[in-house]
């Protein structure tokens, strides 16, 4: 149920969009939480650098997650934005368990990145395919950043991307 709104976009466009936003919310919320989990317990040489950029990317997921959930209130949705959706909800791969090395947490984290910008991506073509192009272009945004960090968390990789 949609709550009343004068946003001109149809009630089935603003359904649609929720949805996906929603979708995308958990996930975000989701992969926030990852990379968080990495910051506390990341170990190793390079541990101060790979902390504080952890750190940074948190903050820039954060922003995500508000904007998705935003968006959703303003084609007059209901944000779904509890740890309890989010856990339920998140179409990412559960973060590992009993992981220090900095490696490790490089590549988990990466891949998380890598799986959310894939279905931002996705969500692009989505939004913009049913006709909201405004949508569209938030997700457009939230790709075009998951790239950029994804590539500052890459360049600590050790081994070369598969």
């Amino acid at each position: 149920m949609l709550h009343h709104t004068k946003n001109t976009l149809s009630e089935n466009i603003r359904a649609r969009s929720v949805q996906t936003l929603n979708n995308h919310l958990s996930s975000a919320i989701d992969l926030h939480s990852q990379i968080k989990q990495a910051h506390w317990n990341v170990r190793g040489p390079n541990f101060i650098a790979i902390h504080e950029l952890f750190d940074e990317v948190a903050t820039e997921v954060l922003t995500y997650v508000d904007e998705l959930a935003e968006r959703t209130a303003a084609l007059g949705g209901t944000a779904h934005g509890t740890v309890q959706v989010a856990a339920k909800n998140s179409f990412l791969v559960p973060y590992p368990w009993g992981i220090a090395d900095e490696t490790h947490h490089v590549d988990a984290v990466s891949s998380a990145l890598a799986a959310f910008g894939q279905s931002a991506r996705g969500a692009i073509d989505e939004t913009a395919g049913f006709g909201d192009a405004d949508t569209a272009d938030l997700f457009t945004g939230i790709s075009r950043g998951l790239d950029q960090l994804l590539w500052k968390v890459e360049a600590h990789r050790k081994v070369p991307p598969s």
